[in-house]
């Protein structure tokens, strides 16, 4: 059985895959550690920045027509100004950064290699654009937090041997809603970059 089909989306072939986007990041992001109690509505406006971004770029993975994963980049300062400011702060150039958004994988497509293919085409789209150096945020959660997976491994290692690092004080905050929580409350998120 071959994996999954790997699709370079821009434009308007973006705005086509939102909803499915949308759907995708509801089911995956409900895991540890970002624990997301997603909306429907609330993504499809959250993701409507991608359709605007004339640079933004959405890697599709495809069983068939089913969207099984996707992962996305835009430049940095098309994206929340909470992630451009975390990396102002610690003296980063935002304006020759691209971001890496979501990558996000249902789980029994995992292992096969589709999250290092996610990475080196979002990279390459960044230095075709003529970036020099791109990054992403990943939610930081306590050790013992009590919905924290037994047996959780945290994708640190797999990040850093990408050739990413952890920017120090460069730290996001963004509010969503936990699912074990009744109102959305504010989470830090860690600035990882590297060179392109």
């Amino acid at each position: 059985m071959s994996g999954p089909a790997l699709r370079k989306l821009v434009g308007a072939e973006i705005t086509a895959a939102i909803p499915d986007l949308a759907r995708l990041r509801i089911d995956v992001f409900r895991d540890f550690p970002y624990l997301y109690d997603g909306d429907e509505a609330y993504e499809l406006g959250y993701l409507e920045h991608y359709a605007h971004s004339a640079q933004a770029v959405l890697i599709a993975a495809y069983d068939g027509d089913w969207l099984v994963g996707a992962s996305t980049a835009a430049p940095l300062m098309d994206h929340d100004a909470a992630f451009a400011d975390a990396l102002s702060r610690a003296g980063i150039d935002t304006a020759s950064t691209f971001y890496c958004g979501e990558s996000v994988l249902l789980p029994r497509y995992r292992g096969q290699g589709i999250g290092h293919t996610f990475f080196d085409m979002r990279e390459a789209h960044a230095r075709a654009q003529g970036y020099r150096q791109i990054c992403f945020c990943a939610v930081l959660r306590p050790h013992d937090h009590p919905l924290r997976p037994k047996g959780y491994r945290p994708l640190d290692p797999f990040w850093s041997r990408r050739g990413y690092a952890r920017v120090p004080g460069a730290v996001a905050r963004l509010a969503w809603k936990d699912l074990d929580q009744a109102v959305e409350t504010e989470k830090p998120l860690q600035v990882w970059l590297r060179a392109l």
